[in-house]
């Protein structure tokens, strides 16, 4: 089965065929972009299209790669061995109840194929991504503690999303199926903004995505908004009833559009911004 887009999420052309190159070569597909560009939302819409259950791991900057596999519960095993009586002391001796299944490991031994969401992996520190190479790449993995070896039942389908806050190893991008998504065009952020807003009206549509490239194209923005504030923007635009008028310039030039809260996200940014409009208006 090949992705082709859902209802739910507007795919290009090029990330469908990147998500239907990874699984033909049965590699991860590491996802990188702004935040906000549907990274994430990615593999829920493919697991959903497909037909496979999601597995998730998100991951923190505690995180480790052993976590993912599985974590040996030796302190609940030393408590109940000093509290257990005859009865408690068959479950102690069986290494197995203080075993922790992982994500991987449950995707693992998953009855059917899986897809695994490997979240925000640039989160970790630097040694995480080699932590995993050899797991990803031969899925299997070891356990010491119980002498078994885990082996995949089937090879789940990866995605690896990443912000690009830190930079991956070589030998982890060589495993991998890269794909860049780049910030969506005004046809197709249009669509998007269909499948949130069916019945929104083309004019307030027109004149929101007019302020909102405004906005996001100002030079020297510290943090640009994404699709996602986008779509809290006009959520907000639509529940304070707020008129096409308020958001069109007679002259044509940039202005402060209503709510600009939901778009713009601190006072650096905010100013900036203002000191435009400014110039503008008194045409310096």
């Amino acid at each position: 089965m090949k992705f082709q887009g859902s209802d739910q999420y507007v795919a290009t052309a090029d990330l469908m065929l990147a998500v239907n190159a990874a699984a033909t070569l049965q590699r991860p597909l590491l996802i990188k972009g702004e935040p906000g560009t549907g990274k994430t939302m990615l593999a829920k819409e493919v697991a959903s299209a497909l037909g496979r259950p999601l597995l998730q791991w998100h991951i923190k900057s505690t995180t480790k790669a052993q976590q993912g596999l599985y974590e040996y519960d030796a302190v609940s095993r030393l408590r109940d061995s000093q509290l257990a009586g005859i009865e408690g002391s068959e479950r102690v001796r069986n290494i197995e109840n203080y075993i922790v299944k992982g994500v991987l490991w449950q995707a693992f031994e998953a009855d059917e194929p899986v897809v695994l969401l490997i979240d925000e992996i640039d989160k970790a520190d630097i040694e995480f991504p080699n932590d995993l190479l050899r797991e990803i790449d031969r899925m299997e993995f070891y356990v010491y503690e119980t002498r078994q070896l885990i082996k995949a039942r089937h090879r789940p389908l990866v995605f690896i999303t990443s912000n690009n806050e830190k930079e991956l190893p070589d030998a982890f991008l060589r495993r991998c199926f890269f794909h860049y998504i780049k910030f969506p065009d005004a046809e197709t952020m249009q669509k998007i903004v269909n499948v949130h807003f069916p019945t929104l009206k083309k004019d307030l549509l027109s004149a929101a995505l007019k302020n909102f490239y405004d906005v996001r194209n100002l030079p020297g923005l510290k943090k640009k908004p994404s699709t996602s504030e986008l779509i809290d923007w006009l959520k907000l635009l639509l529940a304070e009833d707020v008129p096409v008028d308020a958001l069109q310039s007679k002259d044509e030039k940039v202005s402060i559009p209503p709510l600009v809260g939901a778009l713009l996200k601190n006072e650096q940014d905010l100013t900036l911004f203002e000191k435009l409009v400014f110039m503008q208006r008194n045409n310096r």
